[in-house]
């Protein structure tokens, strides 16, 4: 294809634990530019909706509605991205949310236009972003504008440098079905309450005007659940503000996730992207070892009934095209987890607890 426009986007394509948050972080701290930004796709996503959101405030009230002309709140948005940054680095380039799918022609669109320089990783190749995704018709112009000022290199080596790294299975991961688990998973927490030097306490965050009552933590320490983080109506932002407090999390009974939990299965990757990206550390008691915690399975009754309900709402008959998209099928859950697992094996390792973690912006 001819482009139209010089390459402004910098696309990365490997498949999971191929090196590419590594790759990232060596281009980012060594361009020597002031006007650059580090940051994981979906967090730049949650930041640019609450800029949107912002904007819409602070618009003036139209009084003459019928002759007014529909604000576009995008290309502030963009300006001020813009103003503030001249090199954007993405890492784990994906979309998976169709609030997201709908905006990202026209932001990017502009970006490009304000001269902004995009460089991004990604599992995928541009052409299977959003795959199967609901509406995804309306998504598809966002590839073409991306391959027109895209220059793709694909970076898989086949080798997923994480697996080959020691697992210190036992020091970070347990097995509930062992029956010291209990017993060892509150060592390591009295252990590491030693090292904060401070006193086991509950405390409380404040997010978005909402409450995060944390029953358990120790200064820079956290000891929760996975129905406490992963069952609660919880997300990406929740995940930054505890990743802002904590160094250290230990997360208790993680069960084998199928289908049938996707719900729950999201909210534990978007979990463990927020926390592998920050450096936080983890500790895990699990129902299962870590090649076991996800798997396809059945869908139960609920699960089919549920499905069945949301087709009708959307107006999708089940023998068409739209009933194969991912939200019913489950694609994007397992692709999704074939990069938790990885992330999840790095996060055992010796050499990933030796990072100091970050601070989120």
């Amino acid at each position: 294809m001819t482009k139209k426009h010089p390459e402004a986007f910098i696309y990365m394509e490997m498949l999971v634990g191929c090196g590419k948050t590594m790759l990232m972080d060596l281009f980012h701290n060594n361009c020597v530019i002031e006007k650059k930004l580090r940051v994981h796709f979906h967090e730049f996503m949650l930041d640019v909706h609450k800029k949107i959101h912002k904007v819409k405030k602070e618009m003036p009230k139209q009084r003459n509605v019928n002759h007014s002309e529909a604000f576009d709140p995008i290309p502030p948005v963009a300006k001020e991205i813009s103003t503030n940054t001249w090199l954007l680095c993405f890492d784990e380039f994906q979309v998976t949310d169709i609030a997201d799918a709908m905006i990202l022609k026209s932001l990017f669109t502009e970006l490009f236009n304000n001269g902004i320089v995009v460089v991004a990783t990604s599992n995928r190749p541009p052409d299977d972003l959003y795959k199967n995704g609901l509406q995804r018709a309306n998504f598809v112009p966002f590839i073409d504008i991306l391959k027109d000022f895209c220059y793709v290199l694909c970076l898989d080596s086949g080798i997923d440098y994480r697996m080959k790294q020691l697992i210190t299975e036992g020091k970070t991961y347990f097995l509930t079905t062992e029956a010291d688990c209990e017993t060892k998973v509150d060592e390591v927490f009295s252990s590491l309450c030693e090292s904060q030097k401070s006193d086991v306490e509950p405390r409380d965050l404040k997010i978005l005007g909402r409450n995060l009552h944390l029953p358990v933590t120790c200064r820079r320490l956290l000891d929760t659940s996975f129905k406490a983080m992963c069952c609660e109506a919880l997300g990406a932002i929740d995940y930054l503000e505890i990743c802002r407090h904590f160094d250290v999390i230990i997360l208790r009974n993680v069960p084998a996730m199928s289908l049938n939990n996707r719900t729950a299965a999201r909210r534990f990757v978007t979990l463990i992207d927020t926390l592998y990206d920050n450096q936080v550390k983890l500790i895990i008691s699990a129902e299962v070892k870590l090649s076991l915690i996800f798997y396809i399975g059945e869908f139960n009754v609920k699960c089919q009934q549920d499905h069945s309900m949301l087709m009708d709402d959307l107006g999708i008959h089940s023998q068409s095209d739209l009933a194969q998209s991912s939200i019913f099928t489950g694609e994007e859950e397992l692709f999704a987890f074939s990069r938790t697992r990885s992330r999840l094996s790095e996060m055992m390792t010796e050499e990933y607890w030796r990072i100091k973690p970050k601070q989120p912006t």
